[in-house]
């Protein structure tokens, strides 16, 4: 089984998907392999039964200590239907995940998985209002109390990075793949007045290849550059003394940066090489090192404690032991995920577009107002824009929900005076999926 496996990850099929993807999808595989092995079924005789078995374990059966949403077992079926696809060609199986059936014309076409879960995604997606972030950030991240006081043996040693990394989350709206590959080449320069600064993500570290402007707020890239000077900068020294990059394999040295986002790149044989900063993958990015004066480092922006870059997956287990903290500040329902910071950036946006709109054409009557809105777009095109969705429906199904059932007067009417974040905290207080600070907790 081994050998199959293997050459379904090294088929061409599979080598063009990212490394996400690839991963992803090797868990995927060995869960369900694990579950045949377990059921006594070879994986070239499975059928609709056991994928229906499958199913059952991995959502509701008691026995599985272990039990994941809906969301995930679709992804599961994704990853064990693409293997079966590619086997069945190659060995003559029989993909056991059905699909059902429907018209396409005259003919039938394959539609949805027959034992998808029924489940709908936006439900469970949850929003932090810029209090409810703050609070999530200064006790799971930066060490205090929910009263915002220092807490006693704070043991947090990374608490300068983190919170650049997550303030950089909630900030800019990437996904926390894109800004963990982030190089420090890539850092905007500092400008003056302005409150936001605009960046480029390279195509090859976004979503579906889809480079982008994305933006990046001042005080977001103010942390940044003191990350760089401060604990940043003592890993790096660190590494230095124990020879760390000294060992490394398979270097590349940036020699010099070209026009047009280009690079010269000295490879370990000493071949110079120019590439495109859109064509540097994430891996490959952690490969790139600066030759300065005091030494090696790397151009990535985010390393670990040791000095090596930080792979994206790390991230997990710092947003793991954040909310482990704030767990135990008693702070109940208060938690975060990185992707829970890209949803709260679109709704802050959406509250700030939304305001920003009325106020602005509250001269136009219906008719102008709607031709405006032909023209250029309204609030949900902007949210769209900052968060590089490629279907506009994609930013109004899911990510906006709480705005479905919200009255623009509200927002207009508590527009005068109030400060964002009062007026997001009283907006959405009711709201379940909203994570806000609870009374009493020093916001």
């Amino acid at each position: 089984m081994f050998s199959e496996v293997n050459a379904f990850f090294g088929s061409l099929r599979m080598r063009n998907r990212s490394a996400g993807t690839r991963e992803k999808y090797g868990y995927a595989l060995c869960t369900w392999l694990g579950f045949l092995d377990a059921v006594g079924r070879r994986w070239d005789e499975a059928d609709a039964e056991d994928v229906e078995g499958f199913k059952f374990w991995r959502m509701t059966d008691e026995a599985n200590p272990q039990r994941v949403a809906g969301g995930t077992v679709s992804d599961n079926l994704d990853a064990v239907n693409a293997f079966y696809d590619w086997a069945g060609a190659r060995y003559g199986v029989r993909n056991p995940v059905a699909r059902i059936a429907r018209q396409r014309g005259s003919s039938p076409v394959g539609g949805s998985f027959a034992v998808a879960p029924h489940v709908v995604r936006e439900r469970d997606v949850k929003w932090l209002d810029p209090g409810g972030y703050a609070l999530w950030r200064d006790v799971g991240l930066r060490g205090l109390d929910r009263d915002g006081r220092e807490v006693a043996r704070w043991r947090g040693r990374n608490s300068q990075r983190d919170c650049a990394f997550a303030d950089g989350l909630y900030g800019t709206g990437l996904r926390l793949s894109e800004w963990a590959s982030v190089l420090m080449l890539e850092l905007p320069a500092e400008s003056g007045g302005r409150a936001y600064a605009t960046s480029r993500l390279a195509a090859a570290c976004a979503k579906g290849g889809r480079g982008r402007r994305y933006w990046m707020p001042r005080t977001v890239l103010a942390d940044a550059l003191a990350y760089c000077e401060g604990e940043r900068a003592a890993a790096v020294r660190r590494a230095r003394r124990e020879g760390r990059y000294e060992r490394l394999g398979g270097v590349m040295v940036l020699r010099r940066v070209l026009g047009s986002r280009r690079l010269e790149l000295v490879d370990a044989a000493g071949v110079p090489v120019r590439v495109s900063l859109d064509a540097l993958t994430p891996q490959v990015r952690r490969r790139i090192f600066l030759d300065t004066p005091s030494g090696p480092a790397p151009a990535a922006l985010w390393l670990n404690e040791d000095g090596l870059p930080r792979a994206a997956r790390g991230w997990q287990h710092t947003f793991d032991t954040a909310n482990e903290r704030v767990a135990r500040a008693g702070l109940e329902g208060v938690a975060a995920t990185a992707h829970m910071l890209r949803h709260s950036m679109a709704l802050r946006w959406f509250s700030v577009g939304r305001l920003l709109y009325e106020r602005r054409f509250a001269h136009l009557d219906a008719d102008e107002l709607l031709d405006f809105r032909a023209q250029f777009g309204d609030t949900w095109q902007l949210v769209q824009t900052l968060l590089g969705h490629a279907d506009v429906s994609t930013t109004m199904d899911v990510y906006l929900e709480p705005f479905r059932d919200l009255d623009v007067s509200l927002l207009i009417e508590h527009a005068h005076g109030a400060v964002l974040a009062e007026l997001m905290a009283e907006m959405f207080a009711g709201h379940r999926q909203v994570i806000t600070a609870p009374v009493g907790a020093g916001r």
